[in-house]
């Protein structure tokens, strides 16, 4: 793997030049995470097995009831896919804002890494990283593996014309990327996600595991089995959790999770006793720990 230099004269990192002041924090003593890098962080919060559920009541789903939740939010209210992920992604946007916000990032540019799957998640992803410049972050996306259907180009060229650059190639490196972001924002796999993990994404994880700046995961820490977790893999300092939490969200360690997606009718909250949470106001996330 070419160092640093190599790889901005390759043009991997497109928008490096105005972040080349980042450097690699220190590590959080409860998580890996450093909390000298941001400023004014609230404590660390654990939220695993023995930390209860959260809000009295909230339901955490398995991997059917999350997709029959889905298929009935397509099939009997008639959302559409784009519509969901427009939302899901704002949600996702604004939860990085409440826990990372643009200020309290020690550098000069708050820098946050994208890294898109082939799926809904990776859709996701895109839209969260178009919101996130609009909220005055400098996204970048890895986004290897493209799908050739409108919606996904549609988001793409979205985000290229709001200047948000993509990257051709993912530092392998895990100190280039402590290097150059603050925040690395996990839209890999979904709840969807089942069987063993296959390259490029394999790599991609490997190297996530081992950065030092936080992760932000989209719905599911991606790698996890969406009901039992993955003790040995990625450990995120953020989840977002979208509709409901998933049960693989009770072994979830971080400091930040958050309820996002305000978008499920009462009678299908009702139907499957989810027992959501009030949202705060008009918020579209929620924070449970």
């Amino acid at each position: 793997m070419p160092g640093p230099r190599a790889l901005l004269g390759l043009g991997l990192l497109v928008a490096a030049g105005v972040r080349a002041g980042v450097r690699a924090g220190g590590r959080c003593p409860s998580r890996g995470w450093d909390r000298g890098r941001y400023r004014d962080h609230p404590r660390c919060a654990m939220h695993g097995p023995s930390a209860g559920p959260g809000p009295r009541g909230l339901r955490f789903l398995g991997q059917e009831e999350a997709q029959a939740i889905d298929q009935e939010l397509f099939t009997e209210y008639k959302f559409s896919v784009d519509q969901l992920m427009e939302l899901a992604g704002l949600s996702c946007a604004t939860a990085i804002a409440k826990a990372y916000p643009p200020s309290s990032f020690t550098t000069s540019q708050p820098a946050v890494l994208v890294v898109c799957g082939p799926g809904n998640n990776g859709g996701d992803g895109l839209v969260c990283a178009r919101h996130l410049k609009m909220f005055g972050y400098e996204p970048t996306v890895y986004y290897p593996k493209r799908p050739n259907k409108p919606l996904f180009e549609g988001l793409t060229t979205q985000c290229q014309k709001m200047d948000i650059p993509f990257l051709p190639e993912f530092p392998g490196e895990a100190a280039l990327i402590d290097e150059l972001y603050g925040l690395v924002v996990d839209a890999i796999f979904g709840f969807s996600f089942t069987g063993a993990v296959r390259e490029p994404f394999g790599s991609i994880l490997s190297t996530l595991e081992r950065i030092t700046v936080p992760i932000a995961s989209i719905d599911i820490p991606s790698g996890w089995d969406v009901e039992k977790g993955k003790a040995d893999g990625l450990q995120p300092d953020m989840l977002i959790s979208l509709t409901a939490p998933k049960k693989a969200a009770l072994h979830f360690a971080g400091r930040y999770h958050f309820l996002g997606g305000r978008f499920v009718p009462a009678a299908l909250q009702e139907k499957y006793t989810l027992n959501l949470p009030a949202y705060p106001g008009t918020d579209c996330v929620l924070q449970l720990t």
